[in-house]
């Protein structure tokens, strides 16, 4: 059919990631409401439909359309051993032309942080950001004290470029954010300027 892009998917050693689907609304809603307290601090204040079945099948809707028109590649993280949903990433804001770049976003649900899985997504997506989307540049940012994310984002191979004042609204305030970037051909030494 014209105009359809062939279905993506993304495989790693423990990971599967591929675009939300209709069928993954219940394994979706559920990890997100046991995973609120953990996950508000760092994100836009919820819609009070944010859990609804509505929100969830536009999301999968602009999903396919982000991905069909190059715009975004929105994709959630299942674990390849009992295909458990265990969170999401998206690469954003995917600008082509002179730019060839791209920005980061994921989060994790709770019961799975600090096991490795975002560090193998984001891996994952890099690859496939860097080889078959010709991308140079993805950046990143997050909150300065979210020492989590800014750990995962190091480890991953992402620099500290900098700072950004009042970059996004998280929890209904305007918040300050380091900024992280990863480039295909990179020769910059580790920094820690942001340490």
């Amino acid at each position: 059919m014209l105009g359809r892009r062939p279905k993506l998917q993304l495989d790693s050693d423990r990971l599967v990631l591929r675009l939300p689907q209709h069928v993954d609304y219940r394994p979706w809603s559920d990890l997100r409401r046991a995973s609120a307290g953990f996950l508000t601090p760092w994100e836009p204040t919820w819609s009070d439909d944010h859990l609804s079945r509505r929100a969830f099948l536009n999301r999968v809707n602009w999903a396919a359309r982000c991905h069909r028109l190059d715009t975004a590649l929105p994709l959630f993280i299942f674990r390849r051993e009992d295909s458990q949903l265990v969170g999401a990433i998206t690469l954003d804001n995917i600008r082509r032309g002179p730019a060839q770049a791209g920005t980061l976003g994921y989060w994790v649900g709770a019961p799975y942080a600090r096991q490795g899985y975002m560090r193998e997504a984001i891996g994952a997506v890099v690859h496939y950001a860097f080889t078959l989307m010709d991308l140079s540049r993805i950046e990143a940012a997050c909150l300065p004290e979210n020492v989590a994310s800014r750990g995962v984002l190091e480890r991953a191979g992402f620099k500290y470029e900098g700072v950004a004042q009042s970059y996004l609204q998280i929890s209904g305030r305007w918040r300050t954010h380091v900024l992280y970037a990863n480039l295909r051909n990179d020769r910059r030494g580790r920094t820690d300027a942001g340490a």
